[in-house]
């Protein structure tokens, strides 16, 4: 079949069909990539066309001056679905990549499904990357509508949003306001429990297939998801003058591993620590000093779980801290530890009050040093040792060596020396030229000493 025939077959526009039912208007299948419309250059990905509808077959289409295609018969899910799995790779970024599928009968004389909506898999570049935001800030509560912006500096003329997990790549053209930045608003629909997650968007220009550098991600939370409410306090005081020391602690009575801390009508994502149960309660301390005016405000606190850090409690009662004294920079967040949300606090090391437990670069460095330094010592002290034992192994055989000579003018017989030496003693004849090993024999011998001194040396075997 021509890939012009098979787009129109998409179409349901083949020749010879006449009515919607002829012309096999059935509801579209659905079209997504997995496990994600984002490609790396040179990456793979898996187009799933699917449909409740029992299709034998799924034809996907590429977009484009050619319109290519492929087709492949239908599987069946255990849930009942019917579906294709078209691989699709390697992704450059030098093409467009939309694709498009319909689902067709084999034996309905070829009738086809109306065509999915369209899919555009996007591969990242290097251009300036846009900022992502939302008005309503990182926490969200059941019901809420919420809108992210994406914005640039850089004239993109359409933004795409993509969400960790996700399959599906919305698009916006942008906008160009007063402010002379673009910016496209994804406009989500209230707040369910789906909404949860970590987003990032992307700028594109309109007759290209090249796209930006990815936003810094932002981070989505929902509350009112776990049933319960902790608690939270400070001190010293709920007033203190600035450049003091500032303790939030919160607490919760249930079983949780994650405590955040955020602050009304900032954009500042809220912080992240792991709990530490004591006194009967889970609990964190989130430290902030020295504090400036800018700590001021009103803040609250939520607990999670880390295998669902999207998925927040109820909030805390509203607790307001009011800082006097010098005014700091109003527009810059408050210093306190940048731990951000969203499953990365297994990368973070941070103790109960919220500062670093990490090792700065020269400690490694000391304690390597410090390492090595206790290594070499130990050797030193171990060849030490060695030689120390040699050195008495040394001296005593020389000492043996020693005892046996005879004294000065005393004139040893071979006779006389093998009388008092038992049967089975080796004696080593030790001479100016010659070195000899002879057996004491048990009797006497009759032969001559040897005209050279000599010194004898008893060696008893044990």
């Amino acid at each position: 079949m021509s890939p012009k025939l098979t787009f129109l077959l998409c179409l349901g526009l083949s020749v010879g069909l006449r009515t919607p039912e002829e012309a096999g208007i059935y509801r579209k299948p659905s079209l997504s990539a997995l496990p994600s419309p984002v490609v790396t250059s040179g990456g793979f990905v898996t187009l799933r066309c699917i449909s409740w509808q029992g299709f034998h077959r799924f034809i996907l289409t590429k977009e484009g001056e050619h319109r290519p295609s492929w087709t492949l018969d239908s599987q069946r899910r255990h849930n009942g679905q019917f579906q294709a799995l078209f691989p699709v790779g390697p992704v450059t970024p030098s093409y467009s990549w939309t694709f498009r599928c319909c689902g067709c009968y084999r034996y309905i004389h070829q009738q086809c499904s109306e065509p999915s909506d369209p899919v555009e898999l996007l591969v990242p570049g290097v251009s300036g990357k846009p900022s992502l935001l939302s008005q309503q800030g990182s926490i969200m509560t059941f019901g809420r509508n919420l809108t992210l912006q994406c914005l640039s500096d850089v004239g993109y003329d359409r933004f795409a949003l993509s969400k960790e997990g996700g399959h599906n790549l919305p698009q916006r053209l942008s906008e160009w306001p007063q402010t002379g930045r673009s910016q496209a608003d994804f406009l989500l629909g209230r707040v369910s429990l789906s909404h949860g997650g970590r987003y990032r968007c992307y700028g594109g220009h309109k007759f290209s297939s090249k796209w930006s550098t990815p936003s810094d991600p932002l981070d989505i939370l929902v509350a009112g998801v776990l049933p319960d409410t902790p608690s939270l306090s400070v001190q010293p005081g709920p007033t203190v003058a600035a450049g003091e020391n500032v303790t939030l602690l919160c607490q919760t009575r249930s079983q949780r591993d994650i405590l955040f801390l955020s602050k009304e009508g900032t954009m500042v994502s809220p912080l992240r620590l792991r709990s530490k149960y004591q006194a009967q309660q889970y609990q964190a301390q989130f430290s902030m000093s020295p504090v400036t005016s800018a700590h001021g405000g009103t803040y609250r606190c939520y607990s999670s779980f880390s295998t669902s850090p999207y998925e927040l409690s109820y909030p805390s009662d509203a607790l307001e801290l009011v800082v006097s004294g010098p005014s700091g920079d109003p527009t810059s967040p408050p210093t306190w530890p940048n731990l951000t949300s969203g499953g990365s606090e297994d990368r973070l090391s941070t103790t109960e009050s919220g500062q670093w437990k990490g090792l700065k670069p020269y400690q490694n460095v000391l304690i390597g040093i410090s390492v090595a330094f206790v290594l070499l010592l130990f050797l030193f002290l171990l060849l030490l040792i060695r030689h120390r034992r040699q050195g008495k192994c040394r001296t005593s055989a020389d000492a043996a060596v020693k005892s046996t000579r005879p004294e000065e003018g005393v004139e040893l017989h071979p006779q006389a020396a093998a009388s008092d030496v038992p049967q089975d003693v080796i004696y080593a004849q030790l001479n100016h030229l010659t070195l000899g090993r002879e057996t004491t024999p048990s009797s006497s011998q009759s032969e001559e000493p040897p005209a050279e001194p000599s010194m004898y040396a008893a060696l008893a075997i044990h």
